[in-house]
């Protein structure tokens, strides 16, 4: 059998979590031939260790054949001991009346910390996936504490909002959405991201000759793309869990296969799309394979596309602003 690969998980006794892992275990990221030792991290309080523990034994129950075994941990060093990859889902969840910069900075510190510890404890060639909110953010953040892992090897998650929006195309115009094509999501995964439908394809062919309602693709495509998390929040009174489990298998299993598929996906600007340099943003890329992608630089921006980009870009920015001091 194949040599198991090492898999750290945060936030294991989450909601996100809970339908993460089971698929996990039963190789749809990995694959069907791929075992793997799960390394499951969460904060360091009894109750919630409790709950992990909980979880632990369900997979147990499971008699997953690819799952080798299951470590679970209250310390970073201890999850990301000699990980392959590290799925960092936890993170502080915003409370009410909570200012954003406060959430950016009490993220932050948690970040640092788990970046210290992927750089001194994971795998050399260790990749690193962020969900936990605000990602973009705390990738750069977790980035900025590592010397022996490259930059490049941290990405964070937009693929939920790709899924979202190609969804929400194949709906209007009467197509399945495997028909949807290079729908990418640029910038933050906030309400300020910019779904790029003017690139994106049905068939091959431009969406709007399917879809020819300029108004609702700009005042109500847009928006239900970057509000859609608050939507489902307003729903069922809990956030997207199952859709960002989907959506993060995805985010991975399109980093580890060679494809000419292009893919949304947040990592280190290189100043492609007027992005700052340094700021984390989606941008679209072709996956090469091992965890490794090509940015691809070559989109058409009109000018109402580039006053998107500048938006989103001003707001990853500002975020970096608030929590420079911490990767001072």
């Amino acid at each position: 059998m194949t040599s198991p690969i090492r898999v750290a998980v945060t936030g294991a006794a989450g909601q996100i979590c809970y339908s993460l892992l089971p698929r996990i275990a039963a190789g749809e990221m990995f694959g069907k031939d791929q075992p793997v030792i799960l390394q499951l991290l969460e904060i360091p309080v009894d109750k919630v260790q409790e709950a992990m523990r909980g979880v632990a034994m369900e997979l147990d129950d499971c008699a997953f054949p690819l799952l080798q075994d299951i470590v679970l941990a209250g310390d970073p060093n201890v999850a990301f001991k000699d990980a392959n990859w590290c799925l960092l889902v936890g993170s502080k969840p915003r409370g009410p009346g909570m200012e954003r910069a406060d959430l950016l900075k009490d993220n932050g510190k948690i970040f640092i910390g788990q970046g210290d510890a992927i750089d001194a404890v994971a795998a050399d060639e260790c990749k690193i996936a962020i969900v936990g909110n605000p990602c973009n953010t705390n990738t750069m953040i977790a980035a900025s504490r590592c010397s022996r892992i490259p930059a490049s090897s941290f990405t964070a998650m937009t693929r939920l909002d790709q899924n979202r929006a190609a969804t929400q195309l194949a709906k209007k115009a009467g197509v399945a959405v495997h028909q949807v094509s290079d729908m990418v999501i640029f910038g933050n995964h906030s309400p300020t991201m910019y779904p790029d439908f003017f690139n994106a394809k049905i068939d091959g062919k431009p969406v709007t000759d399917f879809i020819t309602d300029d108004a609702w693709l700009r005042e109500t495509f847009m928006p239900s793309v970057g509000k859609r998390g608050a939507a489902i929040i307003a729903a069922r009174g809990l956030s997207s869990a199952a859709s960002a489990a989907n959506a993060l298998i995805d985010h991975v299993r399109s980093l580890i296969t060679k494809s000419d598929e292009i893919h949304s996906i947040a990592v280190k600007s290189d100043g492609s799309y007027g992005f700052s340099e340094g700021v984390w943003a989606s941008v679209p890329v072709r996956t090469t394979g091992n965890g490794t992608y090509e940015v691809l630089r070559d989109f058409p921006m009109n000018d109402f596309a580039q006053e998107k980009l500048r938006i989103t870009n001003d707001e990853l920015v500002g975020e970096r602003d608030t929590v420079a001091e911490l990767m001072s």
